[in-house]
């Protein structure tokens, strides 16, 4: 099945931030990106569902102080956030 990503602003607005600010996250936050089209609820990253803020939202590691934030419904992943713990 074919997986459509969607970027929310604020997402698009955090890749800008790691590109001017660190680019070695910002490749890792690609190298999730890919991870999580092909396979939402496993690999790196230790894919977590965040069950108190909703359903379908996920969160994988970037490292040990900043979250990717995704919303998995059907065919579709929104990610909504790449900085800082969830909001």
């Amino acid at each position: 099945m074919r997986v459509f990503p969607e970027f929310a602003p604020q997402f698009r607005e955090d890749l800008r931030w790691w590109a001017r600010n660190n680019p070695q996250i910002w490749e890792r936050l690609w190298d999730l990106i890919e991870a999580i089209l092909a396979e939402p609820f496993s690999g790196i990253g230790k894919p977590e569902p965040l069950k108190h803020l909703g359903s379908n939202l996920w969160s994988r590691r970037i490292n040990l102080e900043h979250r990717l934030v995704y919303q998995v419904e059907n065919n579709r992943i929104l990610f909504l956030q790449a900085r800082y713990h969830y909001e």
